[in-house]
């Protein structure tokens, strides 16, 4: 109750505008060829965590962004899929305040014990890139070892 809005909307705005501008981008140069993969990361799922501001939120919008772009792109042949990792521990810098804590509970909340690491998150977004994914669009691919349940 004590954020200012400025820091609520931040993440939100700054979510949403990189990715619909980056997509933007990207899309232009796809129509021409029919062909395309959109990947986003991030994505919300149905738990949230209090203190989280508009993070979450921005996290939901991103997966509200990816429905529209799949409406808006699948009829010319592009696909869109959001990845959803529920956090990578491998991306929280060594010596940031409170890592061994972040790096805990994002570990703690998995269903597997372990975390995806950016590898995971390499692999998964090549299969899902590739032509053996063809058939994937306008949906989320979620590899956070259970942390977010569908």
């Amino acid at each position: 109750m004590e954020i200012s809005e400025a820091d609520f909307l931040q993440p939100i705005v700054t979510a949403t505008r990189s990715q619909f501008l980056t997509t933007r981008a990207a899309a232009r140069h796809m129509i021409p060829r029919r062909t395309g993969v959109i990947l986003a990361f991030g994505g919300g799922g149905p738990q949230t965590l209090p203190g989280l501001g508009g993070f979450k939120i921005a996290l939901d919008a991103l997966e509200g962004l990816r429905r529209q772009w799949a409406i808006e792109l699948g009829p010319h042949g592009i696909r869109v899929v959001t990845l959803k990792s529920g956090g990578v521990p491998e991306t929280v810098p060594e010596g940031f305040p409170g890592r061994d804590a972040i790096v805990d509970g994002l570990v703690g909340a998995t269903q597997l014990g372990r975390a995806a690491t950016l590898a995971d998150v390499g692999d998964v977004a090549a299969f899902v890139a590739s032509d053996r994914a063809r058939t994937v669009t306008a949906t989320d691919v979620n590899i956070s070892c259970g942390a977010i349940v569908d």
